[in-house]
């Protein structure tokens, strides 16, 4: 299956970024715009585990969702991480580019390329 999709947020620079590069090198992927179609909590799972990443690994700390739900709290689990994330996207790190059944976060984008050899 050649599932390539970007989780793409246009107004950040690393996500406009990146998808040019994909662009410069004949990739087309399938663009989400993830503010706009959240990721549910299975995909979220899902990239997660493509990713190797924990939960917490995946959460941008700068945003005012961060402080205002306690997620700095290190008792959270992974579940309340991923329904914070889900019910919240401005949390995902992005941009987090899918290929192959692997996938990688464009940060920088030139990190995308790992998944094109």
């Amino acid at each position: 299956m050649n599932d390539t999709r970007l989780y793409h947020n246009p107004r950040c620079s690393k996500s406009r970024g990146t998808l040019e590069l994909l662009r410069e090198r004949g990739i087309e992927p399938r663009v989400i715009a993830y503010l706009d179609t959240p990721p549910s909590t299975d995909e979220l799972r899902g990239l997660l585990e493509m990713l190797d990443l924990a939960a917490r690994d995946l959460l941008r700390t700068g945003e005012a969702e961060y402080a205002e739900l306690g997620l700095a709290d290190t008792g959270k689990s992974e579940d309340e991480l991923i329904e914070a994330m889900a019910s919240h996207p401005r949390l995902i790190e992005r941009p987090i580019f899918v290929h192959g059944g692997r996938a990688v976060i464009g940060r920088p984008p030139e990190r995308v390329l790992d998944l094109l050899d």
